[in-house]
């Protein structure tokens, strides 16, 4: 998994994904069974996305050097940080601190607003996969 640090997104105007974005869960990209991803804006110290869950899919516990703050749109949500788990619902959020396991499971057909620090070079087609 590359470093938080490794290398520079260098966006300027011109790049994608443009300045504003709409949401469009029919082309977000499909990331795992179920889930669904959209990037929002990024620069080299934040990224947003948008992710769909199907009622019943699994954000397979994880780490990465990242920070994370996540924000639930809708829906309901079982997750879990390192030792920690609960069930969050719509207007609910969770933080993650770099390098801490994490996962979640969608009980109700919803929707997450993930940030990161520094962004996720990995989520970019360009730079790698998702």
């Amino acid at each position: 998994m590359p470093s938080a640090q490794a290398g520079a997104v260098h966006r300027t105007v011109d790049d994608e994904p443009p300045n504003f974005i709409k949401a469009d869960p029919m082309g977000a990209e499909q990331v795992a069974p179920g889930i669904r991803r959209q990037l929002l804006g990024y620069g080299d110290a934040l990224m947003g996305a948008r992710v769909w869950f199907s009622r019943g899919a699994v954000g397979e516990v994880h780490t990465h050097p990242h920070t994370q703050m996540s924000y639930v749109e809708s829906g309901a949500f079982k997750v879990e940080i390192g030792d920690q788990e609960q069930v969050l619902t719509a207007g609910d959020s969770f933080f993650v601190p770099s390098e801490s396991p994490h996962g979640a499971v969608c009980l109700e057909e919803g929707v997450l607003i993930d940030v990161f620090s520094p962004s996720r070079e990995d989520f970019l087609p360009q730079r790698g996969s998702a």
